[in-house]
């Protein structure tokens, strides 16, 4: 347990994640209620929406509409997700949003294609334009992802070789453009890590390139997402999306279950369980747990919500 990290950065993408997933539709100003309950919970790092075809993401028609709705709180990083330049532009047209530029690739050519409409290489050079636009409106790019990194429900398994191919690309890409990538994303998109393979690969990632910094992304498909993230936690990785009440999926990757994030605040009990500092106020978080759930109107996987936290029963038993 010595490489557990002393602290841990949360990334939470719920407000975009979840309500992008969402079948039905959701009032505007609900979505704007949770970011500003989240904006209260300590997070430092809140995803806001993303700015995508209405046509692809239904749930995310309002994006400029929830951009222009919520409270900013000094300290917390307000972010958007763009994945092309149309999009990256109506971010920066809100004046809303810390945007940071990424280089993003995708593990699994199969994935790409329903996911963007692409192909390995359409993907590169999509890239480069997308760095061409962070340059010109002069936006940070110093972090890199890998989507469906450990799996893909269209593919199959990923190969370590694949992974570690990819991460070569993004590095070379960010050489070309004297780009310095600081942090590198590895996501399970479509929940296929385990515990042991999701060490496997990021020990295989860290051995190689030992000078980055790596983050997670998982999914809650098959049950794992709390698990992988221990794991994750045993490696030393202290950098985590996540989603308050396990909001989310991704609407193309063909789940038959529930398809949420690991959940905020489950993590964010783990870790204050296991002395890891994250910065957050767990009571007002499953606060923000309660008020997504009641917002999507049907219960949401996220454990600690309903089964309150131990530091709340201990300081009952304590009184007593």
């Amino acid at each position: 347990m010595s490489d557990l990290p002393k602290s841990v950065h949360l990334y939470e993408q719920g407000p975009r994640e979840g309500f992008q997933f969402e079948k039905g539709p959701i009032a505007t100003a609900r979505k704007i209620e949770l970011v500003d309950a989240l904006t209260e919970t300590g997070l430092k790092q809140i995803q806001v929406c993303s700015f995508v075809p209405a046509k692809n993401v239904p749930g995310m028609a309002d994006a400029d509409e929830v951009a222009k709705g919520f409270n900013k709180k000094p300290g917390v990083r307000y972010e958007a997700l763009s994945l092309n330049e149309k999009g990256l532009e109506r971010a920066l047209l809100t004046g809303r949003f810390d945007i940071t530029g990424s280089i993003s690739l995708t593990a699994s050519e199969a994935f790409l294609q329903r996911n963007q409409k692409r192909s390995f290489k359409q993907n590169y050079e999509a890239q480069q334009g997308m760095i061409d636009l962070y340059q010109r409106h002069q936006v940070n790019v110093d972090r890199g992802s890998i989507m469906a990194a450990f799996g893909c429900n269209f593919e199959g398994d990923i190969s370590i070789e694949r992974v570690l191919s990819t991460v070569q690309q993004i590095l070379d890409l960010a050489q070309e453009n004297n780009l310095t990538i600081k942090t590198l994303s590895l996501a399970d998109t479509m929940a296929w890590a385990t515990p042991l393979s999701l060490q496997r690969v990021v020990g295989a990632v860290r051995d190689k390139y030992p000078e980055q910094r790596l983050a997670l992304h998982l999914h809650d498909t098959r049950g794992m997402a709390i698990a992988l993230a221990y794991a994750g936690l045993q490696m030393g990785v202290s950098i985590y999306d996540a989603c308050v009440a396990g909001l989310g999926g991704c609407p193309f990757a063909a789940h038959q279950g529930a398809a949420g994030n690991v959940c905020t605040e489950d993590l964010v009990f783990m870790c204050d369980e296991m002395g890891i500092e994250t910065g957050v106020d767990l009571e007002l978080l499953m606060r923000a747990a309660r008020l997504a759930e009641d917002i999507v109107g049907h219960p949401l996987p996220g454990s600690l919500m309903k089964g309150g936290s131990l530091s709340a029963l201990r300081h009952k038993l304590r009184a007593q």
